[in-house]
C-alpha cells in the first residue's frame, strides 16, 4: 500500500519522476494532514524525539552536512522511500538546508546537477537554498 502525499498539501515538492516530498521550517507548527512516515532533520543538535521514523543530520544553520557521506546516505533513504511513503525533509527555517536537501533529491531523481537549485526554486521556495556554498554543494552532488 502507497502513502504519499497530496500534492495539494503546504510545502510538498514533486520530483520529475512524481515522488512527493515535503519540506518544511521546524520553527512553525506542522502543517495539517497526516503525519510523516519518514523524516530526515537537518539540524546542528539532535532534534526532539517523534513518533515516527527519523534520522537527524547534523547540519548547522547556514552551513553544510558536517558528515558529507552520512548526509548522502540519508538522502539515498529518503529519496527511495519517498516512491511509497510519506517522507518530510525539515530544518529551522525550511529554506536554506531543507532546499539544498530537496535540490540534491532532484539529482538523485534525474534533475541535472546544474538545474536542481532552480528546480527546487521554482517548485518549492522561491527563497530555497541560502548561500552560495549550498549552492556548490548542490552542483557537486553525485548521486550513488
Amino acid at each position: 500500500m502507497t502513502h504519499t502525499w497530496s500534492t495539494a498539501a503546504p510545502g510538498v515538492l514533486r520530483l520529475p519522476s512524481g515522488r512527493l516530498v515535503r519540506g518544511r521550517g521546524l520553527r512553525r507548527p506542522p502543517p495539517p494532514g497526516p503525519a510523516p512516515d519518514f523524516a530526515v532533520y537537518l539540524l546542528g543538535k539532535r532534534p526532539a524525539g517523534v513518533p515516527w521514523e527519523a534520522r537527524w543530520v547534523r547540519w548547522p544553520d547556514f552551513r553544510l552536512p558536517a558528515d558529507a557521506a552520512d548526509a548522502r546516505a540519508a538522502l539515498r533513504e529518503a529519496w527511495e522511500r519517498a516512491a511509497a511513503e510519506r517522507v518530510e525533509i525539515a530544518c529551522g527555517g525550511g529554506r536554506g538546508r531543507t532546499g539544498t536537501t530537496l535540490a540534491c533529491l532532484a539529482v538523485l531523481d534525474g534533475v541535472p546537477s546544474d538545474e536542481a537549485v532552480e528546480f527546487v526554486r521554482r517548485n518549492y521556495d522561491r527563497r530555497a537554498v541560502e548561500t552560495p556554498w549550498q549552492k556548490r554543494f548542490v552542483r557537486r552532488f553525485v548521486p550513488g
